[in-house]
C-alpha cells in the first residue's frame, strides 16, 4: 500500500492533474473528512498536528507522538498522506534519516523537511541520509526552503536565492519544493521555470488565484494551519457564547453525528 501511495501521490503532482489542492489535517478524524470531501491526498501541518497533541509548534512535538499520531491517520485513509516533519526534530541527519524511514514504515507516502534558519547543506545532508536510511522505500520528499517565510538575508534576490537552494536539495534526493510566504506571481513564474521539481506554494494573505498559479507553472498549493485555525476558532466563539447561556452556535449547522461515526467505521 505504502509503494502505491507513493506512486499516486507523485503523479498528483505531474502537469496532466492540473494543480494539486491540498488539504492539511491534524487528526485521523480531520484527515478523514477532507478524504471524503474529495481530496485526492491529504498532508499534515506541523503546527496544527502539534497543537493538537498538545505541544507547541516548531519543534517541541516529540517524535513518538509524531510517529502515533501519524500511524491513526494512515490507518483511516485510503488516499496518500504526507506529513510536515519541521527540520526533522534534530540537527543529526543520521537521526533524520531513521524518524523519516518510521514514518514510511507507518504508511506516510510523503514529508516536507525545512531549512529554516540554518545554512542550506544541512538540510541537504539529513535529505542524503534519508535517502540512505530508507534504502529502497519509496518517499517523497519536498524540500522546503524558508528564504520568504523568514525573510532570510541571502546572496542576489529571494528567488535566485530559493532557486539556488532547491537545486542543491534535489542533487541530494528531494522531489518536490516547498517556497512558504511566496506570493508575488512573477516570482512564481521565475522559481518553477528555474528547476525541474514541482513547486509547492502556502495559501496566506495576498497569494494569487488557483487559476494563476498553475498557469505561473505552481503544481501545489497546501492550507497549512488554517483548517484548524478555522475549526478551532468556530468552537471557541460557540463555547464562549455558551459560557453567556447562548447555546445557538452549538445547536446550528454542523457535522452528522451518524454521518462521522459510519465514516470512521467504514473499512479501510
Amino acid at each position: 500500500m505504502q509503494t502505491l501511495h507513493h506512486q499516486q501521490f507523485a503523479q498528483l503532482h505531474q502537469a496532466p492533474h492540473g494543480i494539486l489542492l491540498l488539504p492539511n489535517a491534524w487528526d485521523a478524524a480531520s484527515a478523514k473528512i477532507f478524504e471524503a470531501s474529495g481530496a485526492p491526498a491529504v498532508a499534515t501541518s506541523s503546527a496544527s498536528l502539534a497543537w493538537a497533541c498538545g505541544y507547541a509548534d516548531g519543534g517541541a512535538l516529540p517524535p513518538d507522538e509524531l510517529l502515533d499520531a501519524v500511524a491513526r491517520i494512515t490507518r483511516v485513509l485510503k488516499v496518500p498522506l504526507t506529513v510536515d516533519m519541521e527540520d526533522g526534530y534534530s540537527d543529526s541527519p543520521a537521526e533524520v534519516g531513521r524518524l523519516a524511514a518510521e514514518l514510511a514504515a507507518v504508511g506516510a507516502a510523503g514529508i516536507n523537511l525545512e531549512d529554516g534558519s540554518a545554512a542550506p547543506a544541512l538540510l541537504a545532508d539529513k535529505i542524503k541520509a534519508i535517502r540512505s536510511a530508507l534504502k529502497s522505500t519509496p518517499l517523497f520528499i519536498n524540500a522546503r526552503t524558508d528564504v520568504y517565510l523568514r525573510k532570510l538575508k541571502v546572496e542576489g534576490t529571494p528567488a535566485q536565492a530559493s532557486i539556488a537552494r532547491l537545486k542543491l536539495y534535489q542533487q541530494a534526493g528531494a522531489d518536490g519544493a516547498f517556497v512558504p510566504g511566496l506570493t508575488a506571481l512573477p516570482e512564481v513564474t521565475e522559481i518553477s521555470a528555474g528547476m525541474t521539481m514541482p513547486l509547492n506554494v502556502m495559501a496566506m494573505p495576498g497569494l494569487p488565484a488557483i487559476a494563476a498559479l498553475q498557469a505561473a507553472g505552481a503544481r501545489r498549493v497546501s492550507v497549512g494551519p488554517a483548517p484548524f485555525q478555522v475549526a478551532y476558532g468556530h468552537a471557541r466563539t460557540s463555547i464562549e457564547a455558551l459560557l453567556k447561556q447562548d447555546l445557538s452556535p452549538l445547536l446550528g449547522a454542523k457535522l452528522d453525528y451518524s454521518a462521522m461515526n459510519t465514516l470512521l467505521s467504514a473499512p479501510r
